[in-house]
């Protein structure tokens, strides 16, 4: 078993979500070896800026590190599936960020590289990972609510409310098909699915695109930036703003879900209640260390997140005690630490406790299901081939 100490870690990607593994690896204890950027002068840049020892020019020079154990990659969607396949060719663990891949067909070839590999893989379904999170996990998976009915909720920011906001997830050949539902909505439905312990089967859904043209700036532009380019370009826009999905589950439930990143003063905005046959359980990621209890026939509850008072797995992600708020940052570090015990015994264990490749992958197949009803205007079946 090797300690963490000993493991050394590299980050494919320079912008917000690189920077925040780059963090929570730092927390941890992992030793991150260096960056790989989009240009060498853009990762050299940051590597200074990050106190990262090392800028690597190329992926063949990063994988040509032997320091590097475990590569994590926050690079654009549609890097993922050929930087992946490399990784796992040289024998590296990865942990990739959602999606998986751009299409269900490189995702299901991912999936099977991983296992044919035998490496440890790893998706960043991060908010799985917040300590109430896994404590209703836990709590719907012994019954404490009786029977799953109904799941409800949202995923609402309002980063690209403006025809003048821009980010590569714009772009269907960079972000891929499904926009909203694929880089936020992506997070609820897994969320909901982990936490119920239900398989999504089939989807009814609707999406609009509010904001036909925006304009493009001429040069790069950070995730969540508030500057205005002086210079645009007018583009259209194919990829929804907003998803209304209902939704049914494999034990018979309903879900209803709405997704939008046009909602104006909603930052990060990710509500659920699951109703059981005897209780309730309701949670926002603004509020993260409240759960609402509801019940029938006595005092509705909110349990504040406190490692004294949550099931095992909730204690397990916590890092604080009651009373000092765990946020965003504190969930890849809970997850990361999940993901890291593999590493340092030195393969996937039989039952990961965090996502991997195959439901990153089983994800991908939801969203499918998403585009093709909301082209039909019709139920659209989760087509999984098991």
């Amino acid at each position: 078993m090797q300690r963490l100490s000993d493991i050394g870690a590299a980050v494919i990607g320079s912008g917000f979500i690189g920077t925040v593994h780059i963090e929570a690896l730092r927390r941890m204890g992992v030793r991150v070896c260096g960056l790989l950027g989009s240009t060498p002068e853009r990762a050299a840049a940051r590597a200074e800026q990050l106190g990262v020892p090392r800028a690597y020019a190329s992926l063949d020079e990063l994988l040509a590190d032997e320091a590097v154990q475990v590569v994590h990659v926050t690079s654009p969607n549609h890097l993922h599936h050929g930087q992946v396949k490399q990784i796992l060719s040289a024998g590296r663990d990865v942990v990739c960020e959602k999606p998986l891949a751009l299409t269900s067909d490189q995702s299901a070839e991912l999936s099977r590289c991983a296992a044919e590999s035998g490496r440890v893989n790893a998706v960043n379904f991060n908010i799985r990972f917040y300590p109430l999170n896994q404590h209703v996990s836990e709590l719907v998976r012994d019954g404490g609510l009786g029977d799953v009915r109904l799941v409800s909720g949202r995923y609402f920011q309002d980063w690209l409310l403006l025809e003048t906001d821009w980010n590569w997830r714009l772009e269907p050949d960079r972000g891929g098909p499904l926009r909203a539902v694929g880089d936020i909505g992506s997070h609820w439905l897994d969320l909901v699915a982990f936490m119920t312990g239900l398989r999504i089967t089939s989807v009814m859904a609707d999406m609009a695109t509010f904001i036909p043209t925006r304009q493009q700036p001429a040069g790069p532009v950070e995730t969540f930036s508030t500057e205005r380019a002086a210079e645009t370009v007018e583009r259209a826009i194919g990829t929804e703003d907003i998803a209304t999905i209902l939704l049914r589950f494999e034990n018979g439930a309903r879900g209803t879900v709405a997704i939008s990143q046009l909602s104006p003063g909603r930052k990060n905005s990710l509500t659920y209640e699951i109703d059981g046959s005897s209780a309730a359980v309701a949670w926002d990621s603004e509020q993260p260390d409240q759960l609402w209890i509801g019940h029938r026939e006595k005092p509705n509850e909110i349990l504040i997140r406190n490692p004294a008072l949550m099931r095992d797995a909730g204690q397990l992600a916590a890092a604080l005690p009651g009373g000092h708020v765990e946020g965003f940052a504190d969930t890849f570090r809970a997850l990361f630490r999940a993901i890291y015990a593999d590493v340092a015994a030195g393969a996937p264990s039989e039952a990961p406790t965090y996502p991997t490749f195959a439901e990153g992958h089983d994800e991908m197949l939801v969203g499918d299901a998403v585009a093709e009803s909301a082209r039909t205007g019709t139920w659209s079946d989760v087509r999984r081939t098991e």
